[in-house]
């Protein structure tokens, strides 16, 4: 089973992709192999498209080198990377999905598609919490519009939620997202 978690920067993608992790899947995140190859860790591959020149995995870079290798190997690359590097696991959770051609790579596996939702205001004090490397560019709510605005120009995020089976509003507490995506575990394994 293959479930790809969709959402806006800082709307509770990787916490949701940690339960179902928690709950036996493979975790790994459409930047993976993106950070992979820019730090050129590629052990874990059967296989890469190309290896670029060793650099720090900035977010601006991350989009930078992901928008080439999708222009070059498909839209579908990270998606067939990702499922490459976990692919001894039965079970696997993709965070970070991004565009059409990334969900359609994984319902043709059989997989689902969750889309993750929460207020701009919510999403820029988790981001300002989490303080994530990758995130050290903003600092102010304006310099979060601007990266959230550019990220949906380029990916269309609000767009992929139609195209989703299933829809989590984490507006609430950590425990009730848990209560959520454990019933959605549930719906999907068959198990509970």
């Amino acid at each position: 089973m293959i479930v790809g978690i969709v959402g806006k920067i800082a709307a509770g993608k990787t916490t949701v992709a940690k339960f179902f992790e928690e709950r036996g899947f493979c975790r790994v995140s459409c930047s993976d192999p993106l950070v992979d190859l820019l730090t050129h860790n590629v052990s874990g591959y059967s296989w890469i498209p190309e290896l670029p020149e060793k650099a720090e995995p900035t977010r601006e870079r991350l989009i930078e080198f992901g928008k080439h290798l999708k222009e070059t190997y498909g839209g579908d690359v990270l998606i067939r990377l990702a499922v490459d590097k976990m692919r001894d696991c039965d079970n696997i959770v993709i965070d970070g999905v991004r565009s059409r051609e990334e969900i359609s790579a994984i319902k043709r596996l059989g997989g689902k598609i969750i889309y993750v939702e929460a207020k701009p205001e919510t999403r820029f004090e988790r981001l300002m919490r989490r303080r994530a490397s990758k995130d050290k560019g903003i600092k102010s709510f304006a310099d979060f519009r601007a990266m959230d605005d550019a990220e949906e120009r380029l990916y269309h995020t609000s767009e992929l939620k139609g195209l989703a089976d299933y829809v989590v509003v984490n507006e609430g507490t950590l425990e009730e997202l848990r209560e959520k995506v454990a019933r959605i575990i549930e719906r999907i394994t068959g198990k509970a």
